[in-house]
């Protein structure tokens, strides 16, 4: 199903930016199965982000990946931890594929 139409205006509004994962801890108090994790967008700053991706990825996997993810989301208080950032992923039946670079890119560089 196709959500509502939105302009082009609507899409330059939502911040899309490459980032590095830089930490990844057990997400011990998120009521399903979760990952902190610490990004590093560049110039932009480091992010905290919680993401459940525990079936598909261990942390070691993680680790130095490149992500895409929205960045100007109003920052969320999940349980003890401060969500920043929107990591983009495809809903996979029950889990998440993560959606990253085919090649590295700076870090904070814009989507397009």
């Amino acid at each position: 199903m196709i959500k509502d139409i939105i302009s082009f205006n609507d899409f330059q509004k939502v911040d899309i930016r490459i980032g590095t994962i830089i930490e990844v801890k057990d997400f011990e108090k998120a009521k399903i199965p979760a990952y902190q994790l610490r990004i590093d967008f560049g110039a932009l700053g480091i992010k905290g982000s919680s993401a459940q991706i525990t079936s598909l990825y261990s942390k070691m996997q993680l680790i130095n990946k490149q992500v895409i993810a929205i960045i100007n989301f109003k920052p969320k208080q999940i349980a003890n931890f401060m969500s920043e950032c929107l990591i983009l992923g495809i809903q996979n039946e029950k889990d998440v594929v993560l959606l990253y670079t085919q090649k590295n890119a700076n870090n904070g560089t814009k989507v397009s």
